[in-house]
């Protein structure tokens, strides 16, 4: 849906051109009235994420799992995760300092969380052959060791309890903190 109604605002910005109702800005951006496009569009929904339009979910209020994060010195730090945000984007959003350097395209193991519970790690899809060679490369692997970006919030994960290392590997930059974005 999202692709279409791109597609539609492209069309309508090339046929604008053609005619010359867009014009630059001081800085060089195009400028149009845009004022028919947007009645158009007024009624419509949009959403930028798959799951929302796949799941019909973007006018419903988000159902969310809680997590328990337990840092380095074994504070903890409950948060409420909506169903199908991966864990590593919700420590973003949290403050909770669980690196991701790869941007969770699984190119490293600096995610890596561990999984209190043998339960709740039954209860997670097995990790992939990709996945498995990034956690070979994490610091302090455990038996129930998983990359934060490859686990999804489920609602049979409700109080899932995660430990984060001591430390990670990253091998791109030592000693670089990320920000989260």
């Amino acid at each position: 849906m999202f692709k279409s109604n791109l597609s539609h605002f492209s069309s309508l910005l090339r046929q604008r051109l053609s005619i010359g109702q867009v014009t630059r800005s001081k800085r060089g951006y195009l400028q149009a009235p845009c004022s028919g496009y947007l009645q158009t569009m007024k009624h419509r929904r949009l959403s930028t994420s798959a799951a929302d339009n796949a799941q019909g979910k973007g006018d419903k209020q988000e159902k969310k799992i809680s997590v328990i994060f337990i840092d380095k010195d074994g504070e903890e730090k409950k948060i409420q995760v909506p169903i199908g945000m991966n864990i590593l984007e919700a420590a973003h959003e949290n403050d909770i300092e669980l690196e991701g350097a790869c941007e969770a395209s699984l190119a490293c193991s600096t995610c890596h969380v561990i999984v209190m519970d043998v339960n709740y790690y039954n209860k997670l899809e097995d990790p992939t052959d990709e996945e498995n060679d990034m956690l070979d490369l994490a610091f302090g692997l455990t038996e129930t060791s998983r990359l934060g970006c490859q686990v999804i919030a489920q609602p049979e994960l409700e109080g899932i309890r995660l430990a984060l290392p001591s430390a990670t590997r990253n091998f791109a930059v030592d000693g670089y903190v990320p920000k989260p974005h």
